[in-house]
């Protein structure tokens, strides 16, 4: 099968156009790795972005208990675009499994095409996007499967959920202050005017709740002021925190990218936070591929997206280094202890 054919056939790039299509081909280099070559290393500064065209590739950690993996991934499926995006060092291994061919994106290679057709690239960005917040969901419920122990315990106290007729609803934010914080991200004037013009603030006491894990989620959200935590019920070990975020900081997305449960909860922290809510409309507007969208916007998500998943990668690796080398670790996420 020709690669323009292989590349029209993977759902991740059904949004491509036959001309984009064509522009992605002719970036890509097509190589064959027998079963057990070192495709990555933790550590190798390089950045491109691999496409699995057969065969399988176990991403893994070495651990002082053995190698540790994160991910088994087979046709149709990418890695290695979390340092194409963030252009940050590898985060763990790559090793074939079986005899496998990938399809490699070279950013200097992409380079021309991406500054000369903005199109192409918010298309490429936006595959990017997707595919790192799968991931980001798919590790969030691995998190879950690291504990022997199930079932939720008793909670020791309701849960104090945001109230749109408390106290907090009269709090406004001006439009200045708005138009301030999208200019700290550089964004265009007419994100910067459309994001403040439709955004709605919240503001959120201390320990506050804006949404619970497995709710339906219908907006995005950025942080305007103080911090917000991203946490996860953990059978056996309770709320873990998985990230703090701060100004600027955006989160939300992955339910409007999948239309999935909130695979996560958000809460104010110790001081209280506020925060600025994009509905769904707004960010569907602002990142159509079928237009010249926001690209500075996708590829700050996407970076965002990136440093939340190797913070949670890295997390996984700790627990499994204080268990000992153990863990709860299901077969059908294709990940964990493997002792080479």
């Amino acid at each position: 099968m020709s690669v323009h054919n292989l590349l029209r056939s993977w759902e991740p790039l059904s949004h491509f156009s036959e001309d984009q299509l064509g522009q992605l081909v002719r970036c890509l280099a097509r190589n064959r790795y027998p079963a057990g070559a070192s495709v990555l290393q933790e550590g190798d500064p390089t950045l491109d972005a691999y496409l699995v065209a057969s065969g399988n590739v176990r991403i893994q950690r070495q651990t002082r208990y053995g190698v540790f993996s994160l991910a088994v991934l087979g046709p149709g499926e990418l890695f290695g675009e979390t340092s194409f995006v963030d252009h940050e060092a590898r985060s763990g291994d790559a090793l074939t499994l079986t005899e496998t061919e990938l399809l490699t994106l070279n950013p200097v290679a992409a380079a021309a095409t991406l500054e000369r057709d903005q199109l192409f690239a918010v298309a490429l960005y936006w595959t990017f996007w997707k595919s790192l917040s799968q991931k980001l969901r798919q590790t969030n419920d691995q998190l879950t499967a690291f504990f022997p122990e199930s079932g939720r315990p008793a909670a020791s106290g309701p849960l104090e959920v945001l109230d749109a007729s408390g106290p907090m609803a009269g709090f406004r934010v001006d439009l200045a202050a708005k138009r301030k914080l999208f200019q700290e991200q550089r964004l265009s004037a007419m994100e910067i005017n459309f994001l403040s013009s439709l955004s709605k603030e919240k503001k959120l006491a201390p320990n506050q709740m804006l949404f619970h894990e497995g709710e339906t989620g219908s907006e995005m959200y950025v942080v305007l002021d103080g911090r917000v935590m991203i946490s996860k019920y953990i059978p056996g070990a309770g709320e873990e925190a998985l990230a703090f975020l701060e100004r600027g900081d955006w989160f939300g997305e992955m339910a409007l990218i999948d239309n999935q449960p909130r695979s996560a909860a958000a809460k104010a922290h110790d001081g209280g936070a506020v925060v600025l809510t994009i509905p769904r409309e707004v960010v569907e507007g602002l990142l159509d591929i079928h237009r010249i969208s926001s690209l500075r916007l996708l590829k700050i998500l996407c970076r965002l997206v990136a440093r939340r998943l190797r913070e949670l990668d890295d997390k996984i690796i700790g627990w499994f280094i204080l268990a000992g080398g153990h863990g709860n670790w299901p077969a059908e996420f294709g990940a964990g202890p493997v002792l080479d």
